[in-house]
């Protein structure tokens, strides 16, 4: 009886370690300047010419935007000048470099010869018997080829009238901020906000980015700034939840994990604890 016990304490043991969460969220809210507003799910900036958007929300934030052309002109993004400001570091946007793709393709072809004769002999009855027998080769040949193309990063981007191009370089950040007032590990009761001013964010970014319109010669400059306003640490459990996917009316049969608040305006940092023992 003692044995069972035992065991059975070690089961119930057991179910709860593997319900303790693991994995956990640092989630951080972020204040635009005033030049932008929220737009049908993106932070948007708007001038004479153009139109800039982003959506943050990804592992590590994601600082790329879409540059929309209003106009029925060329617009000439100068990533040359463009940079991803971090802090007061500055990174540029065009690095020169070269990009390369390669393409491969194969063919396989087999080659084959056979013949016969008759051979006579006795057989195992010592019965005098006739066959025919056949031989047979065959060759495989297989030929590959491939094609490389390397191309030269753009120093200038050129984005036809009335259309989009995506810009992506950088992810925002992704250290983990540590704070007395944050659980690193918290539990659903131990959940905090720590709140910033900009003059006192660990986070200050922005896109200083220059564009011409047409052949103009004449640099159109502006700036989109934000800073961390608020980060947040969650267990796993408090910021996901599960859902049926459902397309078309169809549902799949087994539920998928989704993020309970996505805004265009955050963006989050995973990590797991592992055998670490801090508390903040």
């Amino acid at each position: 009886m003692k044995l069972k016990n035992v065991l059975f304490a070690l089961l119930i043991a057991n179910v709860l370690t593997s319900c303790v969460t693991s994995a956990y969220y640092q989630v951080y809210k972020v204040k635009p300047d005033d030049k932008m507003t929220l737009k049908e799910g993106r932070l948007v900036f708007e001038d004479e010419s153009c139109l800039v958007s982003y959506n943050l929300w990804e592992e590590g934030g994601n600082i790329g935007f879409i540059f929309h052309n209003k106009t029925d002109k060329n617009i000439y993004l100068k990533l040359d000048e463009s940079f991803f400001v971090l802090n007061g570091v500055a990174f540029n946007y065009y690095q020169n470099r070269v990009f390369s793709n390669t393409l491969s393709s194969g063919t396989s072809a087999s080659h084959g010869a056979s013949a016969t004769r008759s051979v006579t002999g006795i057989n195992y009855l010592d019965l005098i018997l006739t066959n025919r027998i056949s031989v047979s080769n065959s060759v495989g040949v297989v030929n590959t080829s491939g094609k490389t193309v390397s191309y030269t990063e753009e120093k200038i981007v050129c984005i036809p009238g009335m259309t989009s191009k995506v810009i992506t370089e950088y992810t925002i950040n992704q250290t983990l901020f540590r704070d007395c007032d944050l659980f690193k590990y918290p539990k659903r009761k131990q959940i905090r906000t720590k709140s910033f001013k900009k003059s006192d964010s660990p986070l200050v970014f922005s896109n200083r980015i220059v564009y011409e319109v047409g052949q103009s010669g004449i640099p159109i400059k502006f700036e989109n700034e934000f800073y961390g306003s608020q980060i947040t640490n969650y267990p796993e459990d408090s910021i996901l939840e599960a859902k049926d996917e459902e397309f078309c009316g169809q549902k799949i049969l087994s539920q998928m994990k989704f993020f309970k608040d996505v805004s265009p305006d955050k963006f989050y940092i995973k990590y797991d604890k592992g055998e670490d023992a801090w508390e903040h």
